[in-house]
């Protein structure tokens, strides 16, 4: 497995992939990597013949009172796992070398769902997130990008810049990956302290009740509203932000809910903010 830590690395590394052909499939991380990932990675190799992977926690997307700097960082255990993955290639750049005159100047404008939900409470996040995207998919120019299922207005939205700016790559998605108890993995989970592992479920059975609601022909996007907001509540600490569910094919709110739509939540316990959904399909 090869590792580049600039551009001109990971330039001649590519190169080197590409002789032969083969097509290429690509997988952006902030690191700390779980089950969840090699999820993401298994996605990728039935779809790509050589993966490659980048680490980056992106300045950009957090906002001035979230915790990049103490995100979770453990570079020489997730090259270990992914080499043991068959990685090929893995691009570990610095924040100098992503953004060499500090902030960019010229950045992807994510339009109005931006703003929405996730945009909401944390302004400028899509902005970060679109752009760094952007920059890795044409520095990588891989045939094929995948991206988890659990960032759901993200991945929107990554795909509907792919679309909308005519990049050439294929974007997938990859089912969420789930704990036992139906908290879905992420890398800020190992924020959670002891007492509120387990009352983080309370977004999953908040999303399972307006799930089975909208199975049993309920439509109605305020007694959703209602129901997900009251399972909430079961856990006093679980300060929610919001709970909807908005169309798949927009990412906007409709009443009654169409055909095909997702249940999305997201809110703090103690200082760790949580986000899940669950997409609803009938027919």
């Amino acid at each position: 497995m090869k590792i580049a830590h600039t551009f001109a690395e990971l330039d001649a590394a590519l190169k080197d992939m590409r002789r032969d052909g083969a097509s290429l499939g690509f997988v952006p991380t902030m690191g700390a990597l779980h089950s969840g990932h090699l999820s993401l990675l298994e996605t990728t190799r039935s779809k790509a013949e050589k993966v490659t992977v980048s680490i980056f926690v992106n300045p950009t997307q957090f906002g001035p009172k979230e915790d990049y700097r103490v995100y979770p960082r453990v570079p020489e255990k997730d090259c270990e796992l992914l080499e043991r993955e068959g990685v090929a290639l893995v691009f570990l750049p610095t924040a100098e070398q992503m953004y060499p005159a500090g902030s960019p100047l010229v950045t992807v404008d994510p339009g109005p769902v931006g703003n929405e939900f996730e945009g909401r409470s944390r302004p400028g996040h899509f902005r970060g997130v679109l752009t760094v995207v952007a920059k890795l998919l044409h520095l990588v120019q891989p045939n094929v990008a995948v991206f988890g299922q659990k960032d759901a207005q993200q991945l929107f939205l990554i795909r509907r810049m792919v679309a909308d700016l005519n990049f050439p790559v294929e974007i997938v998605e990859s089912a969420t990956v789930r704990e036992a108890d139906g908290l879905a993995m992420s890398s800020r989970n190992a924020y959670l302290k002891a007492a509120e592992r387990h009352k983080a479920t309370v977004l999953y059975r908040a999303l399972s009740e307006g799930k089975r609601l909208f199975e049993s022909g309920l439509r109605s996007l305020d007694d959703i509203h209602a129901a997900m907001r009251e399972a909430a509540r079961s856990v006093e600490e679980f300060e929610l932000d919001y709970a909807t569910a908005v169309g798949e094919s927009d990412f906007v709110e409709k009443d009654p809910l169409p055909q095909e739509a997702r249940l999305i939540i997201a809110g703090k316990l103690g200082s760790v903010r949580l986000i899940d959904n669950l997409p609803l399909r009938m027919g």
